[in-house]
C-alpha cells in the first residue's frame, strides 16, 4: 500500500522554473519601463534578471532575451542623453 505519489522530479524544480519565469517577465517589464524612466537603475537590473532567468532554465526564453535587449537599449538611451548634454540627468 502506497500512501504518497512517486516522485517524478527533484523537489523544488517546479518552483525554480516558476521563479525563473517570473524573473524573465520582470526583466522584460523593467527593461520596457527603463526606456522611459530610471534607465541607469532599471537597465542593469533587467540585464541581470534576464541572465539569471536564462541560467535557471526559464520556459520564457524569448521574454528573457527581450528583457536583456531592452536593458541594453536602456543603457544606450542613457549614453545618448549623456553625450547630448554631458550630464546623467534628463532635461528636455
Amino acid at each position: 500500500m502506497q500512501l504518497t505519489a512517486p516522485a517524478t522530479a527533484r523537489p523544488g524544480t517546479r518552483n525554480r522554473t516558476r521563479d525563473a519565469d517570473g524573473m524573465a517577465v520582470a526583466s522584460f517589464i523593467l527593461g520596457l519601463l527603463g526606456l522611459l524612466v530610471f534607465n541607469i537603475f532599471l537597465g542593469p537590473t533587467a540585464i541581470v534578471l534576464a541572465a539569471v532567468a536564462l541560467w535557471r532554465g526559464t520556459q520564457r526564453r524569448g521574454r528573457a532575451f527581450l528583457g536583456m535587449g531592452l536593458g541594453v537599449a536602456d543603457l544606450l538611451v542613457l549614453l545618448a542623453f549623456v553625450q547630448m548634454d554631458n550630464t546623467v540627468s534628463w532635461s528636455f
